[in-house]
């Protein structure tokens, strides 16, 4: 819209006395320092207040260049724009397929083929990995499948969210696609030992409470754990960063999942943890789900602590109009819903998150045949 409106205002014969022309130039400045800070104006409400403060003089004419015009008009438009949107952060799951390259999407499916022989080779298969030694070692510290669970998650947690803290300085020190790759090959294999742990072992425990046979229950524990997908992996929004394809950024996300909670990941886990503990309902899962909570709400700080750092004042911002908890700012008015506000839902990326999720669901007897081979 910027190109069309500056397009338009170089291609026309415009005539301007020197007196605006100085006061244009300031009032320039002045919009972008304030841009945070003033109300909200539509393209025609500024229109009109523009109007009523030009002095035109045509004693004293003085004739733009098209190209001083149109700088001057992308200058005053874009800004426009912004003010209009609203917005300080990203769009979150964007997909341009015009922007998409082919060489992109093949390196992205070369390395994720190498990775996976990589953590086969080195932690899988009992032969070469290290993953069943590992396992075997963090059992011995106690008979109960309580204690190792936590155990697991907390080495899972203390390694993941210290990699995440010092994210600035190691991207500093190695560059951001070596530190991605660092961080992927350290909590990949954890995570994963992590899971398939839970999975051989979710039944171990001592029996607390047995609802699988109430009606309704099922539905319901399908249902929510269906929805904690679309709040555990906004990360998905750019797969191509997630490998180190394209650079890794850390992304201040502010549309979609974001205006209902700032930490999606968060609140995915906890519908998670719930879902699986009603169902289950022994003590395993109550462990797992309270280091895995414990974990993700140490994030909510971290999260907020690292994206102070990187970017200030526009954080603030985002900060002030959403929410922890979901939909509190909403219902207390500091976030307001665009009317359209289903189709920032309506792209690829959910879309894709929408697949894998059923994907996932029928595939659970395949997934536990897998990790019953492992011994874990």
């Amino acid at each position: 819209m910027c190109e069309v409106l500056t397009n338009n205002m170089a291609s026309t014969p415009l005539v301007f006395s020197t007196s605006f022309s100085s006061k244009l130039h300031q009032n320039s400045h002045t919009n972008k320092s304030h841009l945070h800070h003033r109300p909200l104006y539509s393209f025609s409400s500024s229109s009109s207040y523009s109007k009523s403060k030009l002095n035109f003089s045509p004693s004293k004419p003085l004739l733009f260049s098209r190209k001083l015009v149109a700088r001057v008009s992308s200058e005053e438009h874009a800004t426009e724009v912004r003010d209009d949107s609203g917005l300080v952060g990203e769009d979150a799951a964007t997909f341009d397929l015009e922007k998409q390259k082919l060489s992109s999407w093949v390196y992205f499916t070369a390395i994720l083929g190498v990775v996976l022989f990589i953590l086969n080779l080195i932690w899988i298969d009992d032969s070469t990995g290290f993953g069943k030694v590992f396992v075997d070692t963090i059992s011995g510290i106690s008979d109960s499948h309580e204690v190792v669970m936590l155990v697991l998650v907390l080495i899972f947690a203390g390694v993941h969210s210290g990699l995440a803290s010092f994210r600035d300085s190691g991207e500093k020190l190695i560059g951001e696609r070596a530190y991605r790759v660092l961080f992927a090959g350290t909590s990949l294999p954890l995570a994963l030992t992590m899971i398939v742990y839970f999975i051989n072992h979710r039944y171990d425990g001592l029996q607390l409470w047995q609802v699988q046979d109430v009606p309704g229950v099922h539905q319901l524990v399908w249902l929510s754990n269906f929805i904690s997908f679309f709040f555990l992996y906004p990360s998905t929004f750019n797969l191509l960063e997630v490998a180190a394809v394209d650079k890794p950024k850390l992304h201040l996300y502010e549309t979609g999942i974001m205006r209902i909670t700032r930490h999606p990941q968060m609140v995915g886990q906890v519908m998670w943890c719930l879902g699986h503990t009603v169902w289950i309902g022994n003590s395993v899962a109550v462990a797992a789900s309270f280091a895995l909570i414990a974990h993700h709400l140490f994030g909510v700080w971290n999260g907020d602590r690292k994206l102070t750092e990187r970017y200030g004042e526009d954080f603030e911002i985002v900060k002030s109009r959403t929410s922890v908890v979901p939909f509190a700012a909403i219902l207390d008015g500091r976030q307001k819903l665009p009317k359209d506000f289903y189709k920032e839902f309506i792209r690829l990326p959910y879309l894709t998150i929408t697949a894998i999720t059923l994907g996932a669901y029928f595939a659970h007897p395949l997934m536990r045949a897998a990790s019953f081979k492992l011994h874990w």
